[in-house]
């Protein structure tokens, strides 16, 4: 008994304490560093990479957003082909930024500070599958495991005829009916068409206060645009994506296992839908290949990820990112991503909602994405047996790790630098404004305009004490601005 209770008293002694920070004297093993001082630069970093917006910045971003919905409004009635009542997927983070699992090879590089100040990931289905009477035909025979190809064999004649002109054509089988199959290259291109076709009209007659667009750039299959509303340069990187409801088969056995986010959020959350990007395998057909993406259950599955892992898994990606991405794009952020998803269901809950402990997750995150080059085996998280790592020669994936045992070795100094970095870049003149002064305008107008808007945020101040206030104005009438209180719109 007296045994018994001394195992027990030494695994609480070795346990880490919840809500204790690490002491002043533990040092990570390979490189010696303090673990108390990555803590305090991994808080640091995670401070400059999730900095608050201020009521001027939400401002710009929510008219940037109003811009590209309205430009996609606009796309729809081009000939018809995108669904009337579309649902958009919005992702904080471009996909430089490993939001999606999207090949980084044939994308620019842009540098937030330099190019962009904010960057999210647009979704955009150009089919919506949601009706669960829609027979699917997702054809997996000529792909590796994660990819399909997508027969419009089954779909309506309208539906056909709306986008015959993005499909290839297979041979004609036994009962002589053409089979053809959605193209992820060539909706991507009929995509960019449109929307240079919809922004070259808008800039025909720029209306005031409109965000400028500042570059529209066919990256792959992914179309970059920058937008530049009053001092925000705002990155959208817009993915044309088949959206499906429910679960495909070839990921019904990840359901059967368990999970971390067990008795957190329901299954019916998690597995409410899936997506097609157009992006296929290293071996596949870029023409008919698209890749099966998880982005809607992985935002759900984010609600369940501690704060301390978060900025770990944030800092652990500042710091591949430079090393790693810059030269052969063999690795991505979004590995990184399946790893620690993989590491929540590993490891006990009470262990990983220790918020102090980011220093434990960082360098744990590093060695499990070197083990993983190592191994040449990066699991997808919903899709096990998919390897993302498959396609590494064996003297690029040697390549990658040694590159990577160099952070491992003094992750400290490498935080420092990605610290300078960042804050070099947070310091960055702002952009210019959206759009010049219009010589036509009258400035004794705008005077009077500004000075009663200006009255009348002192009045709603005076007679709303701490409560919070905001202005919107609708670009396409400026004389017209809308308040809000707390949650109510005047």
């Amino acid at each position: 008994m007296r045994r018994a209770a001394s195992r027990v008293m030494a695994a609480r002694a070795l346990s880490p304490r919840p809500g204790s920070a690490p002491g002043p004297g533990l040092l990570d093993f390979r490189s010696g560093a303090r673990l108390r001082d990555l803590q305090r630069l991994i808080t640091e970093l995670s401070a400059h990479e999730q900095r608050e917006h201020d009521d001027q910045r939400a401002l710009e971003l929510h008219t940037a957003k109003d811009f590209i919905f309205s430009v996609l409004g606009m796309v729809q009635k081009l000939d018809q082909k995108l669904p009337v009542a579309n649902e958009y997927l919005l992702l904080s983070g471009g996909v430089r930024e490993g939001v999606v699992d999207m090949e980084l090879d044939e994308m620019s590089v842009y540098a937030r500070g330099t190019d962009y100040d904010v960057d999210y990931t647009l979704l955009v289905p150009a089919l919506k599958l949601h009706d669960r009477n829609q027979p699917v035909t997702l054809d997996m025979r000529h792909s590796a495991p994660g990819h399909s190809w997508l027969s419009l064999r089954l779909f309506d004649e309208g539906t056909v005829g709306r986008w015959k002109d993005c499909c290839t054509e297979a041979d004609h089988d036994v009962s002589e009916v053409n089979n053809y199959f959605f193209s992820p290259t060539l909706v991507s291109d009929w995509f960019h068409e449109a929307l240079g076709s919809v922004l070259r009209e808008l800039g025909r007659k720029p209306q005031r206060g409109t965000p400028r667009v500042e570059k529209l750039e066919h990256c792959g299959t992914v179309i970059s645009i920058i937008l530049a509303a009053g001092g925000s340069r705002v990155l959208y990187d817009v993915v044309p994506v088949v959206s499906f409801k429910g679960w495909p088969a070839v990921a019904q056995g990840w359901l059967m296992e368990n999970h971390f986010w067990d008795g957190k959020i329901t299954e019916e959350e998690v597995i409410s839908g899936f997506y097609l990007l157009p992006t296929c395998s290293p071996t596949g057909r870029k023409e008919n290949e698209w890749r099966l993406s998880f982005a809607r259950s992985e935002v759900q599955l984010k609600k369940c990820i501690s704060t301390g892992l978060m900025q770990a898994f944030q800092a652990c990606k500042v710091l591949i990112s430079k090393l790693l991405l810059s030269r052969t794009k063999a690795v991505s952020p979004y590995h990184l991503r399946s790893l620690m998803l993989w590491a929540c269901d590993r490891l006990p809950h009470a262990y990983l909602a220790q918020e102090d402990h980011s220093a434990h997750f960082l360098l744990g995150l590093l060695d499990d994405l070197q083990h993983c080059l190592v191994n040449k085996a990066c699991p997808n998280y919903f899709i096990p047996q998919c390897n993302m790592l498959e396609h590494l020669s064996e003297s690029a994936a040697i390549l990658h790790a040694r590159r990577l045992s160099s952070v491992r070795s003094d992750p400290a100094e490498h935080l420092r630098s990605a610290i300078q970095h960042a804050g070099v870049s947070a310091n960055l003149p702002p952009a210019t404004p959206t759009t010049p002064p219009d010589p036509s305008s009258d400035p004794a107008s705008d005077a009077t305009h500004d000075h009663s808007l200006a009255q009348k945020l002192q009045q709603l101040v005076t007679e709303n004490p701490g409560k919070s206030i905001s202005v919107f104005i609708n670009p396409d009438d400026v004389t017209r601005p809308h308040f809000r209180i707390d949650d109510k719109f005047f």
